[in-house]
């Protein structure tokens, strides 16, 4: 398919990786399971913080598509490294 050996693929991959660390921090950030993380027990507290927190599970869908809909075009147009 033409769609992935084009300009479009390679900005797609670029704008792609900018959402999958964007979004990768904000689910890091918001996730209060990881214990290293002890000031988000505290960040709860702020109501800037607990409006992005009930976001958490849509930021984890949003990661997982970007990353897989990343890894297609990436591999689609530079191929699998040998």
């Amino acid at each position: 398919m033409d769609i992935f050996q084009s300009v479009f693929a390679a900005r797609l991959i670029f704008v792609l990786g900018i959402i999958n660390i964007v979004s990768g921090i904000l689910v890091l950030f918001t996730c209060r399971c990881i214990p290293a993380l002890q000031i988000t027990g505290k960040l709860m507290q702020n109501r800037f913080y607990s409006r992005i927190y009930k976001y958490h599970c849509i930021i984890w869908w949003v990661f997982w598509i970007s990353v897989i809909v990343h890894a297609v075009f990436a591999i689609a147009l530079y191929g699998v490294p040998s």
